[in-house]
């Protein structure tokens, strides 16, 4: 079986508090390596067949600071062949015009270079006003949660994901 690294950037807290969730609760111990992108490497990203990557949105629709910085570093990423899950984590109140931008435009970059990417997830459910990770057919390109409205759906969210996901990202 092979290992998923699950790579995250946090600015509250949240986003490598569900990074935990997901090793914890969903997979079997050592399956999961989970990485923060203040101590990861393009070497280290590159060793894993399967991804899993959180990213909260900040300020205005802008990625964290750590994963900002770690762009330049997926140059050095061969991503064809890569199995990838994407999960966001935003506040669709007080930032609906830019709700999980953050999420929408990590996609991009990772389709740019020949990621394959699982793990779509419904916008029902969700009240915001645009969002960089809404893909204009329903769906966003990954899970979406958001801790500061809906706190209390993030467990069956993140349970009917993980078991969408969990046979590609296992191989």
């Amino acid at each position: 079986m092979r290992k998923i690294g699950l790579f995250y950037a946090s600015d509250t807290g949240n986003t490598r508090r569900v990074a935990k969730m997901i090793q914890s609760r969903y997979f079997d111990e050592g399956i999961v390596e989970i990485c923060d992108f203040e101590e990861v490497t393009a070497e280290r990203m590159s060793g894993y067949d399967a991804l899993i990557i959180g990213t909260p949105t900040v300020g205005a629709g802008e990625f964290p600071v750590a994963l900002e910085d770690f762009l330049p570093e997926l140059e050095g990423v061969d991503f064809s062949g890569k199995t990838v899950a994407l999960y966001g984590l935003g506040d669709q109140e007080q930032y609906a015009e830019e709700f999980v931008d953050a999420l929408g435009m990590l996609y991009e970059v990772l389709d740019s270079r020949g990621a394959h990417i699982v793990g779509l997830w419904s916008t029902d459910g969700y009240r915001y006003g645009a969002s960089k990770a809404d893909l204009g057919d329903g769906t966003f390109c990954g899970l979406v949660l958001d801790e500061d409205n809906q706190p209390e759906e993030t467990d069956a969210r993140l349970a009917a994901w993980i078991e969408r996901i969990r046979p590609a990202l296992l191989g």
